[in-house]
């Protein structure tokens, strides 16, 4: 230890981490909100402290059908198995109270005319195995019911129709659990990132919604709201404030057609909540866009719905959706790999009342972006002619043939000129 802070000076090893901190600066990021409706359309709500937990079991449907899978199942399995074992109970009760679990009725069945409630049902397993054929229906024929006992025709009745009301509510689950119309919405997609450009002089908020499906979605509709956390007048704070928001539709009854990805358009006017915000004033913002897709399923008929949203650092300022649907031999083909790639346009910085009190803002925007547009040309021709002539310069000089000869010119006075063609 010495011997090393005699070679390396201790102020030499202060100025250095000193420079290393001056390159690297420390950035704190500003604490992220927290999500109300995350991007693949889950809520992120958490509901705590429920005290009145009996209303869920007076929805017991709804209720099963909102229940994981493996719950599900381990509710499915155990309701039969239940079941069979309750009736199980009964049916070794009644065959014991008519004296069939006797073994001396063996001897009498052969001597005398005895007949069983239930024929073979000699212990709890026999019962258990004759339950299960009454409820599932099936019948192998070694167990049978007789004439003997009306308790046990009424046990049989009962079993039945308990029977049929588990295979209804069970089987319905589960079908409504397969069927469920959050499925349908997978394979409806949103764009990652929404953008703000100039859409026929007027800011607009757009994004791209598609379906990856060929069975349509009818009478699709978007809905967009705005959550942010606002204080009342009087002092209120209102932590989850929805705010709705116009979309621009030319279709009266606001559905669109979604046989090919559309682009969603919501022009920022006085309506807007962002209609004093500004591009610088975005990142600053604590809102969320929530965007909500719904209709009806063509092929099952169930509503169904999707959603996302879209928070201030995924909305590009001055971007444009790229063109995905090209016409290639009478057909509209779509290409998805670009579905959410953007390109730079030009549009102005500041807020959309700004645009409205000053008009001149986006004549002078859109001109000097025509300037900077030809003055990128020029220099990319000038560029491009300054390679073709070094590049023939560096041919004739690598190829001797490209060379032309000196030719000399005799004159009638004898004198001669050398001259080059």
């Amino acid at each position: 230890m010495l011997a090393r802070k005699s070679i390396i000076p201790e102020e030499y090893v202060l100025a250095r981490i000193a420079a290393e901190n001056l390159r690297k600066p420390r950035i704190r990021d500003r604490p992220r909100k927290a999500r109300f409706i995350a991007k693949n359309g889950a809520c992120n709500l958490a509901h705590k402290n429920i005290r009145e937990q009996g209303r869920f079991l007076q929805d017991i449907f709804t209720t099963l059908v909102d229940l994981k899978w493996r719950h599900t199942l381990v509710i499915f399995t155990m309701s039969f198995l239940c079941s069979w074992l309750l009736f199980a109970m009964m049916w070794w009760l009644v065959a014991f109270a008519h004296g069939d679990m006797d073994p001396s009725t063996e001897s009498t069945t052969n001597s005398t005319k005895w007949t069983p409630c239930v024929t073979c049902v000699r212990s709890f397993t026999s019962a258990f195995l004759f339950s299960i054929e009454v409820q599932v229906t099936i019948g192998f024929g070694g167990r049978m019911m007789t004439e003997e006992c009306p308790l046990a025709i009424t046990v049989l009745i009962l079993q039945n129709i308990v029977g049929l009301i588990i295979n209804a509510v069970m089987l319905g689950c589960i079908f409504m659990k397969t069927a469920q119309a959050h499925r349908r919405a997978e394979t409806l997609i949103f764009s990652r990132q929404a953008v703000i450009a100039v859409r026929n002089g007027k800011l607009c908020f757009m994004f791209r919604v598609g379906d990856l499906r060929k069975s349509m979605i009818i009478s699709a509709s978007v809905r967009i709201q705005v959550v942010r956390k606002t204080t009342t007048p009087e002092g209120e704070v209102i932590p989850i404030h929805q705010v709705d928001i116009p979309v621009d539709n030319p279709i009266e009854s606001n559905n669109i057609f979604l046989v090919a990805p559309l682009i969603i358009c919501h022009v920022i006017d006085k309506r807007s909540p962002l209609y004093d915000i500004s591009a610088a004033d975005l990142a600053l913002q604590d809102l969320e866009l929530i965007v909500i897709l719904e209709g009806v399923v063509e092929t099952t008929g169930i509503t169904t719905q999707a959603r996302t949203s879209y928070i201030a650092e995924e909305i590009l300022w001055g971007h444009r959706f790229v063109p995905i649907v090209t016409e290639e031999e009478g057909v509209y083909a779509v290409d998805y790999s670009k579905f959410g790639n953007t390109i730079k346009v030009a549009a102005p910085r500041c807020s959309a009342r700004e645009l409205d009190e000053k008009p001149s803002i986006l004549i002078q925007t859109l001109q000097k972006s025509e300037l900077s547009h030809q003055n990128s040309l020029r220099k990319r021709n000038s560029m491009r002619r300054n390679n073709s002539i070094r590049r023939s310069n560096s041919m004739r000089r690598t190829n001797p043939s490209l060379i032309v000869p000196k030719v000399q010119f005799i004159t009638p006075e004898g004198s001669q000129s050398a001259s080059e063609t």
